[in-house]
Order: structure tokens, then sequence, then C-alpha cells
């Protein structure tokens, strides 16, 4: 049993988080479960129902603290899961994760994370003038430098209109990642 804790920020791109779930969930992954943790900005883009998993928001974050000693939800996620992928990773996202602010579910899971002892896998998805700012290689440069694993986006016509580097890359990418990860994972 492997469980994937999909993240979604506030990409466009995060209109392909349901078709990431229902590819993961008929992946050659055997036997996985799914959970989403989601950004408030994320969920414009989709309906958190018609993903038919687990899905958290912010809003979730303290329902189950009422005293010390209680569960925290972000703790308890990066406890559940094998694997976290965070699918789009917006430019906002990346460079709070970069420099350690965690101010939401998903970038308090992700600052909770076990450095190198779980797979990190992140998406990037953002216009491609923001792709190319200097500062989108020095994020990206430090969350490869903790073992963190880039499925780097692709060039194509942006949902805003313009054309180039920066679009998320496919769902059967970022699956196929994903189960030659784990897979490499099961055999040590």
């Amino acid at each position: 049993m492997v469980n994937i804790l999909i993240g979604c920020t506030g990409s466009v791109a995060s209109i392909k988080v349901p078709l990431l779930v229902e590819k993961l969930k008929s992946s050659k992954v055997s036997n996985c479960t799914l959970r989403v943790v989601t950004t408030e900005n994320a969920k414009h883009f989709f309906e958190k129902t018609s993903l038919n998993v687990e899905v958290y928001d912010d809003n979730q974050e303290w329902d189950t603290w009422k005293k010390r000693g209680d569960p925290v939800l972000h703790i308890e996620l990066r406890k559940w899961a094998d694997v976290f992928i965070i699918a789009p990773l917006d430019a906002n996202t990346l460079a709070k994760l970069s420099s350690g602010v965690c101010d939401n579910l998903v970038t308090c899971v992700a600052r909770g994370w076990p450095v190198g002892e779980k797979p990190f896998i992140f998406c990037p998805a953002m216009n491609t003038m923001m792709w190319q700012h200097p500062v989108t290689k020095m994020n990206i440069d430090v969350l490869e430098s903790w073992g963190y694993v880039q499925v780097p986006p692709v060039s194509k016509l942006l949902v805003c209109g313009d054309e180039g580097l920066g679009a998320m890359c496919s769902v059967d990418t970022i699956v196929e990642v994903t189960e030659e990860i784990i897979n490499r994972d099961q055999r040590t």
C-alpha cells in the first residue's frame, strides 16, 4: 500500500487535478491511496467533490486540535503520506517553499516533510515570464538541493494567451515519474 498526497496550488493548471487523481488511481502503483491538500487559490479551478478522494484545505487545519496532544492535520498528513506530489506548483508557493514559509496547509505539510526520507515531487506551472525570472531558477535549485524531484514545465500556448515555457507537464508524465520513483524505492 502506497499513500500518495497531492498538493495543488493557485495555478490554472489545477484544472488538471481531477485527471491526475483519476490517472494515479488507475496507474501501475498498486494499492495506492490518494488524498489531496489544496490552497485556497487552487480551489478556484476544480470542485472538491469531483475528486472522489479526501480533500483538505486550510479550513480543516485546526479542526482536530483542541488541546495539547491532539492531532495537527499537517503533521498527520505528513505521517500518512509515503509520497508528496505538488502539481501544480505555482510561482508563489515555489518561493514560499524554497524560503521556508509555511502559511497554509500545503506549505505546512511541505515544511514538515522528512527531507531525504520520503519522495517529494514538484511540477512547476506558471506564466512564461514568471518561469524566466531569475528567482525561479534559484528557488528550484534550492528544492533540488534537498533531493526533491522536479518534473519540468513544458512550452505551449498558455491559458493567458502567451506562448512559451511554463505550462505544467502532462498528467501522464507526472504519473510515469511517480511510478518510477515508487518502484525504485520499493526495490531498495
